[in-house]
């Protein structure tokens, strides 16, 4: 069996043995009879309306996020981009916080309008930061983006955090939201984000073997036959979707799409026909273990989830910067 045969089979089987950690370890154990026998009425109730849609809903964000960031990441050749670094996290929070803040609705969508705003957020903000990117320095080093994604997350989480305090009491438990968690969100947020994830998903995977071309960089991609403007429109639409419909349903969390796509690509290559289907799997089983470690670190209380990837993915950032500059000195 050949190298990629052994990452899809090692990825799959970590996932499958992180969903089944995440719905049988808690407060009640849950035993792995529990799914064909239903004579236990209490651990049935727990595993099917409390932590399988908590799990199955950490997968799809987790999942989301890190195909995301696979692609931003080999869209913008830096293995520095992610939503949450290029400011696109925080610009789907600020859509999202509008909604509510102003009761927004679109007729014929209902609670569909929340995930369409934060989409909408998310992708005016990565067409923003690369606008303002390319006014700053025409040759749109990785660092000026970089840069530019921060300058802007900071200025949205300031519009964010005067909406909360223009809001009095009413939007208190925002602030828990922005912190990251998918605590208590029930089967009707999976069937919220599940039309998004694979949208999104699927736009990215078209896009697979473009992504690869662009590692040559945009002149030669071009040479390739790649319809490089086009393809980049599709990249940034698919990851917008992706990070919009992932905040909606659980807040800002960090550092996914930067850690995930970073591992996946040291352990088993830098092909996108693969890495983003890898990313995909490894994604949901980062979140699904940080969720698990959120509500039993400190049990009976909880942390948001987003806390615990900040703790992972902030100093893997600085070994990924470390790097990064180590070999621009050498």
């Amino acid at each position: 069996m050949n190298k990629t045969g052994i990452a899809y089979i090692v990825s799959a089987a970590t996932l499958v043995v992180a969903v089944w950690l995440g719905v049988s370890i808690g407060t009640v154990k849950v035993p792995l009879s529990t799914f064909w026998d239903s004579s236990d009425t209490t651990a049935t109730n727990i595993l099917w309306k409390i932590r399988m849609p908590r799990v199955i809903l950490a997968g799809l964000v987790g999942a989301s996020l890190a195909i995301a960031g696979a692609a931003f990441q080999g869209l913008l050749k830096n293995p520095l981009a992610d939503p949450y670094t290029l400011g696109v996290s925080s610009g789907a929070s600020v859509g999202a916080v509008v909604t509510l803040f102003f009761g927004l609705s679109i007729p014929m969508l209902g609670a569909y309008t929340l995930p369409i705003f934060s989409m909408v957020g998310a992708a005016v903000t990565m067409f923003l930061v690369l606008g303002f990117a390319r006014l700053v320095d025409r040759s749109m080093k990785m660092e000026t983006i970089i840069l530019t994604g921060i300058i802007f997350g900071s200025f949205l989480g300031s519009v964010l955090s005067l909406m909360i305090a223009l809001t009095g009491e009413e939007l208190r438990q925002i602030i828990g939201w922005l912190l990251g968690s998918v605590s208590m969100r029930g089967w009707k947020y999976i069937v919220m984000v599940l039309p998004f994830v694979i949208i999104g998903s699927f736009i990215l995977w078209l896009n697979r073997r473009e992504l690869n071309a662009m590692l040559f960089g945009e002149e030669r991609a071009h040479h390739l036959g790649v319809n490089v403007r086009r393809r980049k429109f599709m990249i940034l639409i698919g990851g917008s979707i992706l990070t919009g419909s992932a905040v909606a349903v659980s807040g800002t969390i960090g550092f996914v799409g930067l850690v995930v796509p970073h591992m996946t690509r040291l352990l088993w290559g830098a092909d996108h026909r693969h890495l983003l289907t890898l990313s995909f799997f490894n994604g949901a089983t980062l979140l699904i273990i940080c969720d698990l470690i959120a509500r039993t670190i400190i049990s009976p209380s909880e942390l948001p989830v987003g806390v615990i990837t900040s703790f992972i993915g902030a100093p893997v950032f600085a070994y990924i910067f470390y790097r990064q500059r180590r070999k621009g000195a050498m």
